[in-house]
């Protein structure tokens, strides 16, 4: 597939299916979806194209390929080590807190977040809202069931994060696999939302949206912070992932940086 063919492709998407991949990095884009074409032999840009048209079915397995869904639990131990220090002491004066994660791939961030808000008794007081754009990533997010090859690793991140208890207390687990506990899912809201095409979706003191906005080109990416601006009241928080910025973004100058290091920012105004 070529780059005019890429644009064909984004034309084609949204002209059917209304999502809008215009502000989408080209590069990383034609990547992933001539992964899509090989693993699915379609070996041709009408064959594709005629896949995407004729067969939704074949539209959300595409979906679920080209949009990233990589994390893991407690992801950058040093990233929630900050907001165990520096955001939560100041949102437990709130009487509810809500919390949006945004992207949240197949469920790992907000199950973390869950668990550190459980350990900081703010869990009973806590919404949890987790979107994505993929139906694929919704799904495995409420199920909350996640390998137990990759335990060994979620368990040092949490352990360098400041938790002082055992992960497996967290999870059920049959030897090969573990289920989060049901205590920790009752407050999740898990439901689809796009970034780019839908509206404000609710107000929450928290937004975590990390590692989303390096797949957008900055016009977009600008789009997604005003939105997320709209989504939170006076000092409410915003966390982005480490190679992300507001410095460009037309609402910079309206939120203070709390942690440079970890992308943690406060609405001022």
């Amino acid at each position: 597939m070529t780059f005019d063919d890429l644009e064909d492709i984004i034309l084609l998407i949204n002209k059917h299916y209304g999502y809008d991949f215009s502000g989408y990095s080209r590069a990383s884009l034609l990547r992933r979806i001539n992964r899509y074409m090989e693993v699915s032999k379609l070996e041709s840009i009408f064959s594709l194209k005629f896949e995407l048209i004729n067969n939704p079915e074949k539209f959300n397995e595409f979906i679920n390929e080209i949009v990233v869904n990589v994390s893991e639990f407690f992801r950058d131990p040093s990233f929630y080590k900050s907001l165990r220090t520096k955001v939560f002491p100041y949102l437990e004066s709130y009487p509810k807190i809500n919390i949006w994660s945004a992207g949240c791939s197949f469920g790992e961030e907000t199950y973390s977040l869950a668990i550190l808000l459980k350990e900081l008794n703010l869990l009973h007081k806590s919404r949890l809202y987790a979107t994505d754009i993929s139906d694929n990533a919704i799904s495995k997010s409420k199920k909350g069931i996640y390998s137990n090859k990759d335990f060994k690793e979620y368990s040092n991140n949490y352990f360098s994060s400041g938790g002082k208890e055992s992960l497996n207390e967290y999870f059920v687990s049959d030897g090969k696999k573990s289920m989060i506990n049901s205590e920790l899912k009752k407050d999740i809201l898990f439901t689809k939302h796009n970034l780019v095409a839908d509206g404000v979706f609710k107000e929450c003191q928290l937004i975590l949206c990390r590692n989303v906005l390096i797949y957008f080109n900055e016009e977009l990416q600008n789009k997604v912070i005003n939105l997320f601006y709209d989504s939170l009241p006076i000092h409410g928080f915003l966390a982005l992932g480490n190679k992300e910025s507001l410095r460009f973004s037309t609402v910079f100058d309206k939120f203070k940086e709390i942690d440079k290091e970890q992308k943690i920012f406060q609405k001022i105004k």
